[in-house]
């Protein structure tokens, strides 16, 4: 009985499957006839079944794009990003996107041995960089162990001083898997659902505004309070903003 259970739910995510890759097709097919409202339809309905990919993202943010809906097209591109950073073809349309956005947002730049730091960090995922530290201490119990039962002089000096380098690489390469976590794990991205968001100095509708913020805008979401986040601009500006005004990036 049990196998037969197996075997079922085999088919049914089969038939989930090829019926998302009919939907997925169709949408291309209406986005190549310019009838884009009806291609966003079946991207969506490809992603009310839990299916997640970048180029349904990118798709479904072309979609977008070319109905002049801006937060909408730059939430899809920044998903497509996220699941593949380095498409290049993601990141120009996305910039095209940006272009329609009405805040400009001076970024400021890391410097120095910060800069050095954070670039290195996010050279690798934490994952690679877990890794690599676990390549590393196998390499140093190796080598350690072969420099303990070994009878040559020659080889005791070059084992001791390898597996040193090893121990120390696998240190190394864990700090930065720390700090590539401690990165990942604040780094909460949204963007700017409406038309103009009041940002204010408090999360209550009663305090001062802070200033404003225009659909398509990435913020930073760094804290919240009931129905308020706190949000983060590149230039360092905070403030809150309705939960309702935003829709977080990581959420899938």
């Amino acid at each position: 009985m049990k196998y037969i259970i197996y075997i079922l739910i085999a088919f049914s995510s089969f038939g989930i499957n090829a019926q998302n890759q009919d939907l997925f097709a169709q949408g291309n097919a209406l986005y190549n006839k310019e009838k884009y409202a009806e291609a966003i339809d079946k991207y969506m309905a490809v992603l009310n079944t839990k299916k997640h990919s970048a180029d349904l993202y990118f798709n479904l943010a072309n979609a977008h794009y070319k109905l002049n809906n801006i937060a909408p097209s730059i939430y899809y591109y920044e998903k497509a990003l996220m699941l593949n950073p380095n498409d290049a073809d993601i990141q120009n349309n996305i910039a095209f996107a940006k272009n329609m956005t009405i805040d400009a947002i001076d970024v400021v730049p890391d410097a120095g041995f910060s800069k050095l730091v954070k670039s290195t960090t996010n050279t690798f995922t934490f994952d690679a960089w877990a890794t690599a530290a676990v390549v590393l201490v196998f390499c140093f119990v190796v080598l350690f162990l072969v420099y303990y039962f070994s009878f040559s002089t020659v080889i005791k000096r070059l084992t001791f001083i390898s597996s040193i380098i090893a121990l120390t690489g696998a240190f190394i390469t864990l700090a930065f898997a720390f700090h590539k976590f401690n990165i990942d794990k604040k780094n909460n991205p949204a963007i700017v659902f409406v038309q103009e968001a009041k940002i204010k100095t408090d999360p209550n509708l009663r305090s001062e505004e802070a200033f404003r913020l225009h659909e398509g805008t990435k913020v930073q979401v760094i804290d919240n309070y009931n129905n308020w986040k706190k949000i983060e601009l590149a230039d360092g500006k905070t403030g809150w903003i309705n939960s309702e005004d935003i829709k977080l990036l990581k959420e899938f």
